[in-house]
């Protein structure tokens, strides 16, 4: 065996994927969801993206509600635009070759790994002991999901780099100790596309938008109609001072700089842009130009999730289409996984 293998010639592939977890919003869709959209007309990639609802077991779930909650992230990755005839769009548990990798890959990663990630002790807390052993090989779980289909990039936010960092480790390791000479994974490429939408609590402007967090008012929800939007937003927690005339201004005030972001976000704009309009304003003037933004942005977005929503036949059929085509790629790579880490047969 070659301490040194080849470099990896496969096709350039994107994978990427969202939990079932809580509603998908509109951090989800400026940070993530509107660059696959324009990928899909601009990179001649392939490209897969799945509903990882294996990941969404390594906490307390509803089992009853999860095929729902798959369904209704799926109809928000269509609502947003992602073509299912361009793209691979699937649930991750109906690819078994998913669970088959991640076996091998646990055998291949350390311990050590695993024990350093930030999100294990995050969320495993004080209780780690407690926790599922899923929740500590969740990243091992995350690597295959990727590997698997040998995809050479990755969009990565802030809060998984560490994780592609991991399959990165797991890939070299095992085209180290298995490939004889040749790379079977890519090293995976984070795929970096500019600095993009980092969206914050409507709650708490140091902190992000998120689908767990229990107040259903510190985000906006793809589903959301017009009206719950803008009340949202009229919530949405400021200080009592005027907007700022430049960018300087908004430092240490986070839910000012929050909404003026979402503003510059969904009108294409800058920060600095929004302030050379609506500086010296107050929030009273501000909030509804940004709700009257916002829901027009949003609205042929809500309206089309609601329409797909409502035909959960119509998305089955997508995902068990995609199912079979991620299939197709997955099972020749899981078996010569298989027969490069010596399995029979």
């Amino acid at each position: 065996m070659s301490d040194t293998p080849s470099a990896y010639q496969g096709p350039k592939r994107i994978f990427s994927g969202m939990q079932p977890t809580g509603r998908l919003h509109l951090g989800n869709y400026l940070g993530a969801l509107k660059n696959w959209v324009a990928m899909q007309d601009e990179d001649e990639s392939e490209r897969i993206y799945c509903v990882v609802d294996m990941h969404a077991v390594t906490m307390p779930h509803d089992a009853k509600a999860l095929p729902d909650a798959v369904r209704r992230v799926t109809a928000a990755y269509l609502a947003a635009g992602l073509d299912p005839e361009k793209n691979v769009i699937f649930a991750q548990s109906a690819v078994p070759a998913h669970a088959e990798l991640a076996w091998i890959l646990n055998c291949v990663a350390r311990l050590g790994w695993a024990e350093r990630m930030t999100q294990f002790k995050d969320k495993g807390g004080k209780d780690r002991e407690r926790v599922s052993v899923g929740l500590l090989t969740y990243p091992v779980l995350m690597a295959a999901d990727i590997l698997v289909y040998k995809a050479t990039h990755v969009p990565v936010g802030d809060d998984q780099k560490q994780h592609l960092e991991l399959c990165r480790d797991v890939a070299a390791r095992f085209n180290r100790d298995f490939g004889d000479g040749e790379a079977v994974f890519p090293i995976t490429e984070p795929l970096i596309q500019g600095p993009g939408a980092r969206i914050m609590s409507l709650r708490d402007g140091t902190a992000k938008m998120s689908k767990s967090d229990p107040s259903d008012n510190s985000r906006i929800n793809l589903e959301d109609d017009a009206d719950t939007i803008a009340r949202k937003i009229k919530k949405a927690k400021t200080d009592p001072e005027p907007l700022p005339d430049s960018i300087d201004g908004l430092d240490g005030r986070p839910e000012a700089s929050n909404l003026v972001g979402i503003f510059a976000a969904l009108t294409g704009g800058s920060k600095a842009s929004v302030l050379a309009e609506y500086g010296g304003q107050g929030f009273g003037a501000f909030k509804p130009a940004l709700a009257e933004v916002a829901v027009e942005y949003l609205a042929p977005i809500s309206d089309e999730y609601r329409r797909l929503i409502a035909e959960p036949a119509e998305i089955d059929r997508i995902l068990k289409k995609g199912a079979e085509r991620a299939r197709a790629v997955a099972e020749p790579v899981i078996a010569e996984a298989k027969a490069a880490i010596g399995f029979w047969g």
